[in-house]
C-alpha cells in the first residue's frame, strides 16, 4: 500500500530535481558562453587577460576545497603556482635532462605540486588558523629564495623562457581555448567533489570537527587527499601561467597575487563553486580598469574584503542563495515516524555489549571518573544520571574515544576500543550526539544528515572527481537514507531547508537522524531532551525506546529525571565521579542516597 502511496511522487521529485539541477547549472553555462564570445568581439589583449582569468581559475578551483570547504588557511599557495611554472619551464628547456614535451612537462609540473601540496598541508593536521597559514607564507618564501639562488637551472634573478605549445594551441585563441577547457574541466570535477560524501566531510570537519571524527571521517586521510589534488591544480596552472607569460622570473610570483588567490576565495564565499569562480574573473579583471591603482592592489584587496566581510559575511555565494531566503512555516510540530526504523536498522548484528571496567581519568587533581563499572546492552535503555560535574559526558568522552583513560578498559564485546582514536568509533556502530548540537548551519537539514552516513561509501576520491558509477550510486543511497532518517525523526518536510533556520528542538532530532545514518549498533545521547517541551519530550521518548526495541542499545544522559525513568531499563547514578547507585528505574527511584544527592524530596 505504502509503495502504490509513493509511486506517483516519484516523477515529480525527479522533475523537481533536474529543475533544481538546471537552476544550478545556467550561471556556469552563462560564464561559458561569455568565455567563448569574447574572442569574436574583443582584440587579443582582452583574450590574454580572459586566459590569465582561466589560468587563475585552475588553481583557486582546487584551493577553494582547502580553504572554502576544509577551512585552512593556505594564504601561501602561489609557491605552487611557482613550482609548476618552473618545474614545466625547466624540463621543456632540457635545463637539468633532456628537453620534455610540453604536455609531459605540464603532467610532471602537475605531480611535483600534488608531492609539495600535501608536504606543506601536513601541519594542517596540528596546527590551525594563523600558525598554518604563517607556514604556508614561510613555504612560498622558501620556494622564491631557491627560484633565485639556483641560476644554473632557474636562471635566477634573470629568470627562463616559458614554454610553447604545440600547434593548434601555439596561437593566441588556441591558448585560450585549452586554457578555458581546463578551466571548465577543473569546475566540473571539483564540484562532483563538493556535492559528494567527500565535500560534505569537508565542511563538517570545518564547521564540527567533533561531530565529524565521531561520524568515523578520517581528518587525516581526508585533508591529505585535498591537499594533493589542489597541489595537483596549481602545479598545472604553474604551467599553463609559464606559457601565458613567455618568459618567467620570481618577481611574477609576488605576494599581492597568493593574496589573490586567498582572498578570491573568501569574496567568493565558503563551500561554493559559483561564488570564487565570479570573484576569480572579477579580481583578474579589475586591475585593467583600474590600472593607477594597480600599485594599491593589495591595499584594494583588503578593503574589498572589509567591505564583503562587513555588508555580506557570506559572500557572493550568499547574495547568490535565493533558497535560504524562502519563508519557512514557524508554527511547526515534530512528529516521528518510529514505524519506519526497521527500514534503516534492520539486519545487523551486535557482537555483545559495551563494558567499562575501572575506568579511571583525571583532569589535573580532579578525579573526573573514579574507578567506574558500566555496561550498556544491546536492545536497552541505559540511563545515566547524576548532578553537574558528576562526570556524566566525560563517560560519553571515554567510550567514544575522546578521552584516554588512566586505568581500565573499554570493550565491545570480547574486543578491546582503541584508546585516543574517536573516528574508530563509527565503524563499530558507536553513534551520538551532544549536548550542544553540533551542526553544519550553512549546510541543509539534508546533508547535514548524509554526513553521518560518510563511511558508509564505497567510492574512492578518484571515482567522486570523476563522478564514475560507484561515486553515483555512494550519494543515491545516502540521499534516500538521509531522506528516511529524517521522516523517521519528524524533519521530511524541512529536508532543502538550511541547518542555521531550525529551532532549538529541531536540531535535537536532527542530530538523532545523523546518528541513525550509521545504522548503529549503539546510540550515546547526551541531555537530548534539554530544550524541549513536554510533548516532544514524551515524543523523543517514544523514538528512543523504538530505536531500543531494534536491538540498538542507548545509553541516555539526561536531567529530565520522568523522561529517565519512564523508557530506561537500567539506570545508573555517578556522583563525584563514582556510581552511586544502579539498577532499575523503580529501585533508583526510593534509593536514598539517590534521592538525597540527586532527585531531591
Amino acid at each position: 500500500m505504502s509503495a502504490v502511496t509513493n509511486a506517483p511522487a516519484r516523477p515529480a521529485a525527479a522533475k523537481r530535481g533536474s529543475m533544481g539541477m538546471l537552476r544550478q547549472l545556467l550561471p556556469f553555462l552563462g560564464i561559458l558562453a561569455a568565455a567563448l564570445i569574447l574572442p569574436a568581439v574583443s582584440n587579443d589583449y582582452w583574450t590574454l587577460i580572459a586566459t590569465r582569468a582561466a589560468i587563475y581559475w585552475v588553481l583557486v578551483s582546487g584551493l577553494n576545497l582547502v580553504v572554502g570547504f576544509a577551512g585552512q588557511l593556505a594564504i601561501g599557495w602561489v609557491a605552487m603556482l611557482t613550482l609548476g611554472a618552473y618545474t614545466t619551464s625547466v624540463l621543456v628547456l632540457g635545463n637539468v635532462t633532456t628537453p620534455f614535451p610540453a604536455f609531459v612537462a605540464l603532467a610532471i609540473a602537475s605531480a611535483v605540486g600534488a608531492v609539495f601540496g600535501f608536504i606543506v598541508g601536513l601541519p594542517a593536521l596540528r596546527l590551525r588558523t594563523f600558525y598554518f597559514a604563517m607556514t604556508t607564507l614561510g613555504f612560498a618564501t622558501i620556494v622564491t629564495q631557491i627560484a633565485l639562488a639556483w641560476q644554473d637551472v632557474t636562471g635566477g634573478g634573470i629568470g627562463v623562457p616559458g614554454p610553447v605549445l604545440p600547434a593548434p594551441f601555439d596561437t593566441i585563441i588556441g591558448f585560450y581555448l585549452f586554457c578555458l577547457g581546463v578551466a571548465v574541466f577543473c569546475t566540473w570535477i571539483t564540484a562532483n567533489v563538493a556535492h559528494s560524501r567527500f565535500g560534505r566531510s569537508l565542511v563538517a570537519i570545518r564547521d564540527a570537527d567533533v561531530a565529524a571524527e565521531s561520524a568515523g571521517i578520517s581528518k587525516p586521510l581526508l585533508l591529505g587527499s585535498v591537499f594533493l589534488f589542489a597541489g595537483a591544480c596549481a602545479g598545472f596552472a604553474g604551467g599553463l601561467f609559464a606559457t601565458l607569460q613567455s618568459y618567467i622570473s620570481p618577481e611574477a610570483f609576488t605576494f599581492e597575487l597568493s593574496v589573490m588567490f586567498f582572498i578570491s576565495i573568501l569574496i567568493g564565499g565558503r563551500g561554493s563553486i559559483l561564488g570564487p569562480l565570479i570573484a576569480t574573473i572579477v579580481l583578474t579583471w579589475l586591475p585593467e580598469f583600474a590600472a593607477p591603482l594597480v600599485v594599491w592592489s593589495t591595499f584594494l584587496y583588503a578593503a574589498l574584503l572589509l567591505l564583503i566581510v562587513l555588508a555580506v559575511p557570506g559572500g557572493i555565494a550568499s547574495l547568490l542563495d535565493f533558497r535560504s531566503r524562502r519563508k519557512i512555516e514557524a508554527d511547526r510540530t515534530i512528529i516521528p515516524r518510529p514505524e519506519l526504523l526497521p527500514e534503516i536498522l534492520g539486519d545487523r548484528t551486535t557482537p555483545g555489549a559495551i563494558t567499562l571496567k575501572n575506568v579511571v581519568l583525571s583532569f589535573g587533581g580532579v578525579r573526573a571518573i573514579d574507578g567506574l563499572d558500566l555496561a550498556i546492552e544491546p536492545g536497552q535503555v541505559h540511563g545515566l544520571i547524576g548532578p553537574n560535574g558528576s562526570g556524566k559526558t566525560t563517560t560519553l568522552n571515554v567510550i567514544c574515544g575522546f578521552y584516554r583513560p588512566e586505568a581500565g578498559s573499554v570493550t565491545l564485546g570480547t574486543k578491546p576500543l582503541a584508546v585516543g582514536a574517536p573516528h574508530t568509533r563509527a565503524a563499530e556502530g558507536i553513534a551520538r550526539t551532544f549536548q550542544t548540537p553540533r551542526l553544519i548551519g550553512e549546510a541543509s537539514v539534508l546533508q547535514n544528515v548524509m554526513v553521518g552516513g560518510a563511511i558508509r561509501g564505497q567510492g574512492s576520491f578518484v571515482e567522486s572527481l570523476l563522478s564514475l558509477p560507484r561515486h553515483r550510486r555512494d550519494e543515491a543511497m545516502l540521499r534516500h537514507d538521509a531522506m528516511l532518517a529524517l521522516n523517521i525523526v519528524g524533519l521530511g518536510g524541512l529536508a532543502e531547508v538550511r541547518a542555521d533556520r531550525l529551532q532549538h528542538s529541531e536540531l535535537r532530532f536532527l542530530e538523532i537522524a545523523r546518528a541513525l545514518m550509521l545504522r548503529p549498533r549503539f546510540l550515546l545521547l547526551d541531555e537530548p531532551a534539554a530544550g524541549l517541551s513536554v510533548e516532544e519530550i514524551r515524543c523523543l521518548g517514544l523514538l528512543i525506546r523504538a530505536i531500543s526495541r531494534q536491538g540498538t542499545g542507548v545509553l541516555l544522559v539526561e536531567h529530565h529525571a520522568d523522561l529517565i525513568f519512564d523508557i530506561c531499563d537500567h539506570v545508573t547514578v555517578l556522583n563525584l565521579g563514582r556510581e552511586l547507585a544502579a539498577g532499575t528505574p523503580a529501585e533508583i527511584r526510593v534509593h536514598s542516597e539517590v534521592v538525597s544527592a540527586y532527585l531531591g524530596s
